[in-house]
């Protein structure tokens, strides 16, 4: 189709522009205070809504006029509830960890009155001599935010913020460009795929355009269900309108007519605020017939999967929209030629499509400047586990995995010492100290045994057992595998038996070679990537971490004293205080009760390991200690 130089469409644009500039300036006037309240699935679990209502009544006691602005996930999610206030002839200043006593406070202290409250600050969001940026904390020397550059800084379901912040230029530039030269400048760019595999998006755009049944479809992937990931929820609940420009361009350039998102229906706030943010463009001529008055029509609409992983790949994910059974299938034909009902079908992540308004707005040039030589642009990673700093950073690829866990990330908490971080989903792999000074690419992942994948990172410290987190994951996997296939379905059943037995000191030593060669079968014979790779946490753990297989098979211990059969608790008699009942408080099922000398002791056969008495006995005693092997308890000790 041809639409280079449509009369109107730059003409068209640019009244919508100016009336968004207009809308937000008004909101950035100088005259009043502006607060912004991070409302995103994080800042809501963490008491935001508490905050938001605490700041609302306070200004209203105050009769105090400022604009209140619910904003996204600013990727601090550790921090949260984070505000920030903007006050005419003051500096921008971000606050954290807000309670509604806080936030009560710095309406008083902040707002009306001059006291910025450098107590509750994580920084200033602009340059001050006296106060710290927060542009100035250690995480941002390392970080690079292109697709996460709104989130957190725009209300995400006012399109007008998100226009005002350059949004929809790309599509008003792309709509009035050949198809062709759309291409040309992804390819240009070196933009990769960031849903997993990383293959060039260009080469998946090329295939569909050259296809010539119609009709055509386009459709973003934002079925996330790897634990611990959760990039594209914050993506879609702070910055919509970034992945639906994107999904216009690459229909444009496609060909295609018909748009789906495929969302999990567990995000019901990334549904919600995607829902409104596809009536906000229809109603702008941003999507729908002739949009921005030229002779291009598209339409978007939203499909609510039902959580199911497998259906993260993406003919699995085809069949759902289809309403059949989520299950992969052969390829080729790949859904570029045959997808949706049989027709060419793009399939592109939330990510990869969030990129594609930056690179035709900024230009390939600028894009393929940041990364490395093989894998261009950023990296968006969800920071969780035993981590310091959790939530989302995106920084460019070549970054190492020491600069994100330890700069980005603060380091490990507790004075614990770093082991190990999973990366790349339940089907990445675990990566240990030694690995730490790894560049982050596509490739660099693969030759170490794991995968850029989703982005999700968990990192391990040293009371993590790598035989319990290798059958952890596989047992997600297991129990997210269609059933498909034989290898898949009865293949990861086995290696999961096989790692349940070891972890409770069941194990043998030639279950070693087992698990290799069964992990080596799987990966040949499953259809989807969810099998392939189903082995990649076991096979990892296996290569960096076999000492601990070893021990749980040869010694029936558990080094990171975590797996319950092999621990055991024993109270020290020389440092149990007769007079303290802590423990016997706290235990659920009466396993701690005191003998003739007045010292406690537990019951092994009633005790469930569940760590309360632990936790329960004052530091001044510390007097409850876990050991591995349980052999090491003597038997007497568990009678009276």
């Amino acid at each position: 189709m041809k639409t280079a130089g449509v009369p109107g469409t730059d003409s068209a644009f640019q009244q919508i522009k100016s009336r968004a500039l207009s809308h937000w300036q008004e909101l950035y006037d100088g005259t009043k205070p502006v607060i912004m309240i991070g409302t995103a699935t994080c800042g809501k679990a963490a008491g935001a809504l508490e905050v938001l209502q605490a700041i609302r009544d306070e200004l209203a006691k105050d009769n105090l006029d400022a604009r209140l602005v619910e904003v996204g996930c600013i990727g601090h999610c550790y921090a949260e509830p984070f505000v920030i206030i903007s006050k005419p002839g003051h500096p921008t200043m971000a606050y954290g960890y807000v309670t509604p006593e806080i936030a009560r406070r710095l309406v008083k202290d902040y707002v009306i009155g001059e006291d910025i409250s450098l107590e509750f600050s994580l920084g200033a969001l602009e340059e001050n001599d006296l106060i710290p940026s927060i542009h100035d904390l250690p995480r941002f020397a390392y970080e690079k935010h292109i697709i996460l550059e709104n989130c957190g800084h725009i209300d995400p379901e006012d399109v007008d913020h998100y226009i005002a912040k350059g949004g929809y230029e790309a599509l008003a530039k792309a709509l009035q460009m050949q198809p062709q030269e759309i291409l040309e400048e992804i390819k240009r760019s070196g933009l990769r795929g960031r849903g997993g595999a990383g293959f060039p998006t260009w080469q998946k755009w090329q295939i569909c355009g050259n296809s010539r049944s119609r009709p055509k479809y386009v459709i973003c992937n934002a079925d996330e269900g790897d634990p611990g990931a959760f990039m594209d929820r914050a993506i879609l609940e702070s910055d919509p309108h970034s992945v639906i420009e994107g999904m216009v361009i690459a229909a444009h350039a496609v060909g295609a007519r018909y748009g789906y998102i495929y969302v999990r229906a567990e995000y019901p706030m990334a549904v919600h605020r995607v829902k409104i943010a596809l009536q906000q463009a229809r109603r702008l001529g941003l999507l729908g017939k002739n949009i921005l008055g030229s002779n291009f029509n598209l339409d978007i609409k939203l499909f609510q999967g039902s959580g199911a992983f497998v259906c993260g790949e993406e003919t699995a994910l085809i069949a759902s929209l289809e309403g059949k059974q989520g299950l992969p299938r052969h390829r080729p034909p790949f859904p570029a030629v045959s997808g949706l009902n049989g027709k060419p079908t793009l399939i592109n992540n939330v990510k990869t499509l969030a990129y594609v308004p930056r690179i035709m707005r900024n230009g390939a040039a600028w894009f393929s400047s940041i990364g490395t030589e093989e894998s261009k642009g950023t990296a968006v990673f969800a920071l969780a586990g035993k981590v310091v700093n959790t939530g989302l950073t995106e920084v460019p690829m070549g970054t190492t995995l020491r600069q994100i866990i330890f700069d980005v990330g603060g380091g490990i908490p507790n004075g614990k010492r770093f082991k190990a971080v999973q990366i790349g989903g339940p089907s990445g792999g675990c990566l240990p100290e030694s690995a730490l000074d790894l560049p982050i690419d596509f490739d660099s992942l693969r030759e170490v045994g794991a995968m850029m994948g989703s982005g999700g990172m968990v990192v391990l410290d040293e009371d993590d057992c790598m035989v319990e987190v290798a059958r952890y994951f596989l047992e997600f996997t297991q129990r997210e595998s269609c059933g498909k296939c034989t290898m898949c379905r009865l293949g990861t059943k086995q290696m999961l038996e096989i790692l349940d037995d070891i972890s409770k000191g069941r194990g043998r030593i030639e279950d070693i070679d087992t698990l290799y060669e069964m992990a080596e079968d799987i990966k040949v014979g499953s259809l989807c990537g969810l099998g392939k790779t189903a082995p990649n946490p076991v096979l990892t753990t296996l290569r960096y971490f076999r000492d601990e297989y070893e021990a749980h098979i040869k010694e029936r211990r558990c080094l990171a004293l975590m797996c319950h059969d092999l621990i055991a608790y024993y109270i020290l008699p020389e440092k149990c205080e007769r007079s303290c009942d802590a423990c016997v408080g706290s235990c659920t099922v009466e396993a701690i009760s005191p003998n003739k000398k007045g010292i406690k002791v537990i019951d092994q056969e009633k005790c469930v390991r569940c760590n309360t008495c632990r936790e329960a006995c004052p530091p001044q005693y510390n007097a409850v200690i876990k050991l591995s092997p349980p052999e090491l308890v003597p038997a007497a000790k568990g009678k009276k």
